[in-house]
């Protein structure tokens, strides 16, 4: 659970009732979903704390079972203070490839139900069953339905929130956990809402969560009393938003407009890293693992992203564009490398954690990659092109396939820039 989910408190939810007439979106949240699926395999630790997360010394807790969250761990903690927590909690790695496998089977069961229906994570969707109401009945015997039968075939719990709008049934399968089904009727969503801390609402980070403390908004309540048109003027379009959420309105449609797909890698490094040299290299190593994937997915990126955080948490994201869509490592490395070197520049402190994405993505064919007028090889050096023909670029990119399929067949490792070998 995470620190927004252990604001999600307040209210006598006996006094709601049950009513669930017109409470047609359901939210449907798995309970601790990852501890869940790895205690399939190991029946035996049900009932104590268990703590999915990394178990190098700069590992994260991605889920935590309610024994372990007893003691205050929670998702995105560090693993090694969960521990000092909890410390007889049983730590499990995160298990590759496991986790999809489960969630499509949940929403392969949901997809039984109705096909107006959302996946926003792994672990949690949102379910609109207006069509299947007369099929299979009210929206509490739907969620109720549906909760039966990922566990019968599943064997893992989901907690349900089910209500007329999208930010209010969140709000109530969060209030449902664990292994829980809460109605909010249409008339009682002000009771429902009011009582709760503000941090509760989907949008509320700490950035906002301050500025609403500085005048004195500290309940779901203090913002739907609060001047619409104040608020509009102090905290923006997000304010007013924000505002509606805390009366219960929300306008989004079951089905938001896609996020463009990327593709990303990053690298928590054991020790902070405060060489430029280092960083570089790595820069480079993440880069080449993301062209990689580009290319396996058959895709070029017309643009690229840094992640930059630092020992105390800081984190830093730039992007930039690329002069021409590229699956290759040097044309991302040599877009990157500038606001590299301005973040090292700005911020002389040692580096926790370094990422980059590929974004814009476009099928290779129809991209029409040309050469740019300056190529760069993987050292950082430019080669000199007219940018006429392409031919330059179509041989790295073809070259970089030919390492693809090396790597494919005898490992990873077993070829590499010559650049990662020089200095890595």
């Amino acid at each position: 659970m995470s620190r927004k989910q252990l604001a999600r408190g307040g209210g006598d939810l006996d006094r709601l009732g049950t009513d669930d007439t017109g409470c047609v979106i359901l939210h449907i949240d798995m309970d601790a979903f990852f501890v869940g699926v790895e205690l399939l395999s190991r029946p035996e630790l049900r009932g104590r704390p268990v703590v999915v997360g990394g178990s190098g010394g700069r590992g994260v807790v991605v889920s935590a079972s309610y024994e372990a969250r007893a003691y205050g761990v929670h998702a995105a903690m560090p693993v090694g203070r969960a521990m000092t927590l909890c410390p007889q909690a049983i730590l499990i790695p995160p298990s590759r490839g496991l986790y999809s496998a489960y969630s499509k089977q949940v929403f392969d069961i949901v997809a039984r139900v109705t096909d107006e229906y959302v996946r926003v994570g792994i672990d949690e969707g949102y379910v609109d069953v207006t069509s299947a109401v007369r099929r299979l009945g009210s929206p509490g015997r739907i969620a109720q339905g549906l909760r039966a039968a990922v566990r019968a075939e599943t064997g893992l719990v989901a907690s349900i929130g089910a209500a007329s709008t999208k930010v209010v049934a969140k709000l109530a399968s969060a209030r449902a956990k664990p292994d829980g089904l809460l109605v909010v009727p249409v008339d009682r969503v002000a009771d429902f809402l009011r009582p709760m801390p503000v941090e509760a609402l989907p949008g509320v980070g700490q950035s906002t969560q301050s500025g609403f403390a500085r005048y004195g908004l500290r309940t779901i309540a203090d913002l739907a009393d609060a001047d619409e048109a104040w608020v509009a003027r102090t905290f923006g379009a997000h304010g007013r938003t924000l505002r509606d959420f805390a009366h219960g309105i929300d306008a989004r449609p079951l089905h938001s407009e896609p996020k463009d797909h990327s593709v990303s890698a990053e690298r928590t490094f054991g020790d902070d890293v405060w060489d430029a040299d280092v960083l570089e290299t790595e820069l480079l190593r993440l880069c080449d693992d993301v062209a990689a994937r580009l290319r396996k997915e058959g895709a070029t990126a017309r643009g690229a992203g840094l992640k930059y955080r630092l020992a105390d948490f800081t984190t830093f994201s730039r992007s930039v564009t690329l002069p021409v869509p590229s699956d290759l490592p040097h044309d991302l490395r040599a877009a990157l490398l500038v606001p590299l070197r301005r973040l090292r520049a700005d911020h002389r402190a040692g580096v926790r954690l370094l990422g980059v994405r590929a974004h814009g993505l476009a099928d290779r064919a129809a991209s029409g990659r040309q050469a740019s007028l300056f190529e760069v090889d993987d050292s950082g050096e430019s080669i000199e092109g007219d940018g006429s023909t392409g031919d330059s670029a179509a041989g790295a990119s073809e070259a970089q396939r030919a390492l693809d399929e090396v790597r494919s067949r005898f490992g990873g490792d077993s070829i590499t820039s010559a650049s990662l070998l020089r200095r890595g």
